[in-house]
């Protein structure tokens, strides 16, 4: 059964991956930055805390800053879910910052692997904004692989993402990014990445991004 479920996932995000490649109107390169901070509050339950920067323009110039906090459910050691509000502000195609109100949703599944991971989450964000507001569903898949031998307490990382837009009522947005994860102390990670994106329906819509991402759990 489990077999099956993975075929159908792998075959899925196939097809997502080709309906989502469209030709884009503009390029950019792009810095990301983000710190994530958890904190344990029962067996089942963490607080989370997350603020994200980016810079756009060939990384000259902010585009994008928000914060978003909410909860992490785990029901068991191999599901959880996770809840949390984010406040935007980015730079629409004058130039200017306006606010958006996000409500999120994410479920997170890994796969019985031994040698590897994989794992599935689902994404649900519904978007408060003007004109109109919207939702998106953001299915992605990680690998991961531990890479000791090339760098100590580190594990690469690839993920291929797709976006579903109400509004525009189809994939229309990919993202693929490959990375490493290094675990610095028993509270700190880090990740160094490079995500490319190819969206044919939003201004800069090809993108190469290099990113880092600190993951505090207290």
């Amino acid at each position: 059964m489990k077999k099956i479920f993975f075929a159908w996932i792998l075959l899925t995000f196939s097809v997502l991956f080709a309906a989502a490649q469209t030709v884009a109107v503009e390029a950019d390169n792009q810095f990301w930055s983000d710190v994530q901070l958890t904190v344990p509050m029962t067996k089942k339950f963490d607080f989370y805390l997350a603020g994200t920067f980016r810079f756009g323009e060939n990384a000259t110039r902010s585009i994008d800053n928000s914060i978003s906090v909410g909860f992490i459910y785990k029901p068991n050691k191999v599901l959880s879910f996770q809840s949390f509000y984010s406040n935007i502000e980015a730079r629409d195609s004058r130039g200017r910052f306006r606010t958006e109100h996000r409500l999120n949703l994410r479920a997170n599944y890994p796969f019985p692997f031994k040698k590897f991971g994989l794992s599935h989450r689902s994404w649900f964000e519904y978007r408060l904004r003007s004109p109109r507001n919207s939702w998106r569903y953001r299915p992605s898949l990680t690998f991961e692989k531990d890479i000791p031998k090339i760098i100590p307490k580190s594990r690469l990382f690839v993920t291929e993402e797709v976006f579903y837009d109400s509004l525009l009522k189809k994939f229309s947005r990919n993202r693929f990014t490959v990375g490493i994860n290094r675990t610095l102390t028993k509270q700190l990670s880090l990740d160094v990445f490079y995500l490319r994106q190819n969206d044919g329906f939003s201004r800069p819509g090809d993108l190469n991004v290099l990113g880092t991402s600190f993951r505090i759990r207290l």
